[in-house]
């Protein structure tokens, strides 16, 4: 039987103000447990929430790029369930009337460009951690990240394979980053993921029976916990089992998912609106504002760089996978008026680069005007690709610009035509067999021919004009 994948994701995106959404308490990371968390935060009898403007400034501004209904009134309501990270008993969250309701990203597998419909964005506070490591038959609870404003992104379950549910959490990771509504620091839980998976066989419109892993902060891990966990289930479903709806977690050293807990619904947490908040109007004025205050989207960015540039729509979409990078492209290209040789060069050698030492566009050692220096000189013929290379290498390790690499290592190409024409007739000379072969139809004769010029030259060699002049040598 075949089988086809139903992925739908929640993410949790860790607002970056400046202090938690109904307190003053500060959301900064790496203090000592439970030195940031108020009489507010710890739920003390007689305190009462007050919301965070700037909260809702940020869940505006997301709505807004993704081109989401703004609901002009919202409702906080309480979510009840018990866990000990949570003083009050309750969560504060959304349900009814969200702040951000529906919407859509565009995202890029492969060549191919797909739309995934959001469902909702609703504002929310975030728990507390329970620590179990540093205690020998204890837990220890640090408050000092309970009511922490989050965003709980909502997707419809659009996703048909584990390459669009990768490719959709980090379109929305760099959305988010973007806007700088998120720092985006996955290792200290600014975006974590939660990712439902179901299977059904081909064909079947209703939905097969999900289970939702929890709480993943990688898109590695969401990678092999969504391919462990559709593997499971499509072996369960085979051996005549059925799957029961339930929240798992994912275990990166094993690589296998494991039950938590049966799954609750909508119903199980009681929700009703918080008395002690007022619904919140949001008018025209307000969206207005956050709107002025936008930066240019992603994709609006990519499109532009397309039209302007002449880049292709998968490169535009490297480009713009994050803004420090789109940022770099930009004063790069302006610098050299080289779009497309500038987009080659980050997307392959520096991209290259920056993966094998784990570093990102930010820490590029090679600024985008010393990048820029370089591509004119590919471009001028002063370098050929091979040179173009030799000097990138350079740049990297030794901090000098290109044209200082050029006169220091005497690298510059040799597109003299006398000179070239001088190196074809030795190479011509000393070579009658590659010649004879080349004459007798062996195209391949030519490349030896033309690596011989290559050799000549120590690779200076304008290796266009080489071929062209061999060519009008051996046809006379």
């Amino acid at each position: 039987m075949k089988w086809e994948v139903v992925i739908g994701l929640e993410v949790h995106v860790q607002l970056s103000t400046v202090s938690k959404i109904f307190s003053g308490a500060s959301t900064a990371f790496g203090a000592e447990p439970n030195t940031q968390a108020c009489n507010v935060d710890l739920a003390y009898p007689g305190v009462l929430p007050v919301l965070n403007e700037a909260a809702v400034d940020k869940a505006i501004r997301l709505g807004l790029a993704l081109g989401s209904k703004i609901n002009r009134k919202n409702v906080f309501a309480r979510k009840n369930y018990f866990y000990p990270d949570l003083p009050k008993g309750y969560q504060i969250s959304q349900m009814d009337l969200p702040v951000v309701e529906g919407g859509q990203i565009v995202i890029q597998v492969g060549e191919e460009e797909k739309v995934i419909r959001l469902t909702r964005a609703h504002m929310e506070e975030d728990a507390g951690k329970s620590l179990h490591e540093d205690f020998q038959g204890l837990s220890g609870i640090d408050l000092n990240r309970a009511g922490t404003p989050l965003l709980e992104i909502v997707s419809e379950p659009d996703m048909r394979s584990v390459e669009e549910a990768a490719a959709y959490a980090r379109a929305l990771y760099t959305l988010v980053t973007w806007l700088g509504i998120c720092d985006g620091n996955m290792q200290e839980g600014s975006f974590r993921m939660d990712v439902n998976v179901s299977v059904r066989p081909e064909g079947q419109q209703e939905f097969g029976t999900r289970r939702e892993i929890k709480n993943l902060n990688s898109f590695r891990f969401l990678e092999q916990a969504a391919k462990y966990e559709i593997q499971w289930q499509i072996d369960t479903l085979e051996d005549g089992g059925k799957i029961q709806q339930a929240t798992v977690l994912f275990d990166p050293d094993s690589g296998e998912t494991r039950m938590m807990r049966s799954k609750e619904d909508a119903h199980d947490y009681r929700y009703f609106p918080d008395p002690d908040l007022l619904p919140v109007r949001i008018d025209e004025a307000w969206i207005e504002r956050v709107r002025g205050e936008m930066p240019e989207l992603p994709g609006q960015m990519k499109a532009r760089f397309v039209a302007e540039y002449g880049l292709s729509a998968y490169d535009a979409a490297l480009l713009t996978s994050g803004l420090a990078q789109a940022q770099y492209f930009e004063a790069a290209a302006r610098a050299c008026a080289q779009g497309k040789l500038v987009a080659n060069w980050i997307n392959g050698e520096i991209a290259a680069r920056l993966n094998r030492s784990g570093e990102d566009i930010a820490t590029c050692p090679i600024s985008p005007g010393r990048l820029a220096g370089l591509v004119a000189r590919i471009a001028d013929n002063t370098l050929s690709s091979k040179l173009a290379k030799q000097v990138f290498e350079a740049m990297w390790d030794d901090g000098l610009d290109a044209d200082a690499i050029i006169e220091r290592d005497g690298l510059k190409q040799v597109s003299d035509a006398g000179a070239i024409e001088k190196m074809v007739d030795e190479a011509i000379a000393a070579n009658p067999k590659a010649v004879e072969e080349f004459r007798a139809g062996k195209e391949k004769a030519l490349n030896a021919l033309a690596g011989q010029v290559m050799k000549a030259s120590r690779g200076k060699a304008n290796p266009a004009q080489v071929l062209e002049i061999l060519k009008n040598k051996l046809a006379g």
